[in-house]
């Protein structure tokens, strides 16, 4: 990750912000949420929103209702991990999330590291309305409709 003053005047950064700002307007009269995604270096190496701190960056400088940041929870936490904390100090940029468990981008259940119960509980606790999506591969060996319907009741917070 780009630090400090590189951070915040780095070229793709700037670039991002002016996309967005040219088209805003057409997103706030047409009532379509734009985002960008949170990537991790280790599983996409050709993404530049690689830290939420990045993502949120460019959700402030743009600053419109309509350009926000995709949570992918699976990437924050390999990213930048402070899962929930992040959440909190920064829910007025997020619009939508994604789930996947941590290793392996599996189902979020008692094998992973992330405790989604936790998590769930911390955005439903924020008033969030939007979607939180499903983005894993069920293990290997493991019944997908099972496993799906376990996934589900951990997050139904």
């Amino acid at each position: 990750m780009v630090n400090g003053e590189e951070f915040r005047t780095s070229r793709v950064l700037t670039n991002c912000v002016g996309f967005f700002n040219r088209v805003k307007a057409h997103a706030e009269d047409k009532g379509v949420n734009l985002c960008t995604e949170i990537m991790n270096k280790y599983d996409r190496p050709d993404q530049f929103c690689d830290h939420v701190a990045w993502g949120f960056e460019v959700c402030k400088r743009v600053n419109s209702p309509r350009v926000k940041l995709l949570f992918d929870i699976y990437h924050a936490q390999i990213a930048d991990g402070d899962i929930c904390r992040t959440i909190r100090e920064n829910m007025a940029w997020i619009v939508h999330f994604h789930v996947g468990g941590v290793p392996g981008r599996h189902e979020p259940d008692a094998t992973q590291e992330l405790n989604y119960r936790f998590i769930a509980q911390t955005i439903a606790d924020l008033g969030f309305a939007g979607y939180v999506a499903h983005e894993w591969k069920p293990s290997p060996g493991r019944n997908p409709t099972e496993a799906l319907a376990q996934a589900v009741e951990i997050l139904d917070a």
